[in-house]
């Protein structure tokens, strides 16, 4: 939220105290003058006498004075301490009250309600800064929080959708025995298939999310090449062109990881494509201390209020309906957000306005030495 620039509370309440503190001085100082120097007259020559060559000036002694100072500065002082205790009981109270609104959004949050916001009004100092992080933090907590729920309710459907197909399946072998087995077989074989690889896909993003795995050097070109060699039998199925071109891109992290995201990424390219003649590039280089992937496809316009959602958790590009076996289970980008977020790297999603997608993953570069097992590391390899 941006604020016009203030005083700092510091300074607020330095400048407060020090006020006090000076207008108690003056009011001692008013004090001595009344009390104390308004007695001391200009001496006149009535005031003078002289005897025996000695001159006396006639007017109040010691005692006089000090009888007369000690009540009014005790007076004084006890008007001091009454006047500074209010004074500063109430001074601060008006600047700690930004911290009693924030210890009561605290109090609130803990109680499991994260919509409440603190939205101090102002100018900008620490206690409105320390408020506006604080509303900061509720909202991203009231977004993981929504976005978990989410997930916990999307995950138990997806889950029970294959193991209701499964119990319907054997009621139908247990009931019906002139049915064919050996078809009810199969789609037994192609339910459970379904839901051991929902399974695997839930670990793998709870893996990338703890972010539990070795740390060792990798190439992205190399991997790209691995990704799109296993996916070309899908490609020329489909009748797709696939295009794996650029340099050494390398970079520290878990190998098993960046391949799955690679192949999450290639795999969403081809088949989210064009019925048939679509093309899908994926393009590796480095640059300035980073290890960049591109991939691209051609395909249907992707609305871009679409693209946000597209890393969320069970989202098949424009709908939740799976098409075919190579569909997925709604995971992927999921999965290919994780663990870039696990590796500190960034995922740029843009659609291309001829219709599909062009993703852009920069993971940190890395600075060991990375094992060469391609015949050129710096040339460009094209699979069709």
């Amino acid at each position: 939220m941006d604020r016009r620039p203030g005083l700092s509370a510091r300074l607020k309440l330095t400048l407060s105290y020090a006020g006090f503190v000076l207008l108690g001085g003056a009011l001692l100082l008013a004090v001595v003058w009344v009390f104390v120097l308004r007695w001391m007259r200009d001496i006149d020559p009535g005031d003078i006498q002289r005897k025996y060559g000695i001159v006396i000036v006639v007017g109040p002694d010691r005692s006089d004075l000090l009888q007369g100072f000690y009540p009014a500065a005790a007076a004084a002082m006890a008007l001091l301490l009454v006047f500074g205790l209010l004074g500063g009981w109430f001074l601060a109270g008006r600047m700690l009250a930004p911290l009693t609104r924030i210890a009561d959004a605290a109090r609130t949050a803990s109680n499991g309600s994260l919509s409440h916001r603190i939205r101090l009004r102002g100018r900008n100092d620490e206690f409105r800064e320390l408020a506006d992080v604080f509303d900061a933090m509720l909202e991203q907590l009231e977004s993981h929080v929504d976005e978990q729920q989410r997930f916990a309710a999307n995950a138990s459907h997806e889950l029970r959708t294959p193991l209701a197909i499964s119990q319907t399946l054997l009621d139908v072998a247990r009931t019906d025995p002139t049915r064919d087995q050996g078809e009810l077989i199969e789609r037994l074989h192609s339910v459970n298939t379904r839901a051991i690889d929902l399974t695997e896909a839930l670990l793998l993003l709870s893996r990338g999310d703890r972010r539990s795995f070795a740390r060792e050097p990798v190439d992205l070109s190399l991997i790209a090449e691995e990704a799109a060699e296993t996916l070309l039998p899908l490609a020329e199925q489909r009748r797709i062109t696939l295009d794996v071109t650029g340099e050494r891109a390398p970079a520290v992290g878990s190998a098993a990881l960046i391949l799955r995201m690679v192949t999450n990424l290639v795999q969403n390219a081809v088949v989210h494509n064009l019925a048939a003649g679509g093309t899908v590039t994926v393009h590796t280089e480095s640059r300035h201390d980073a290890s960049v992937l591109r991939v691209e496809n051609t395909g249907r316009p992707v609305p871009p209020e679409l693209v946000p959602t597209l890393t969320e958790p069970f989202q098949r590009g424009t709908q939740r309906i799976r098409a075919d076996e190579h569909a997925g289970v709604g995971l992927g980008l999921a999965i290919v957000h994780s663990i870039v977020r696990a590796h500190d790297g960034t995922l740029d999603l843009v659609p291309r306005p001829a219709g599909g997608l062009l993703v852009t993953v920069r993971l940190p570069g890395g600075h060991a030495e990375v094992s060469r097992q391609a015949s050129s590391p710096g040339g460009a390899c094209k699979i069709r």
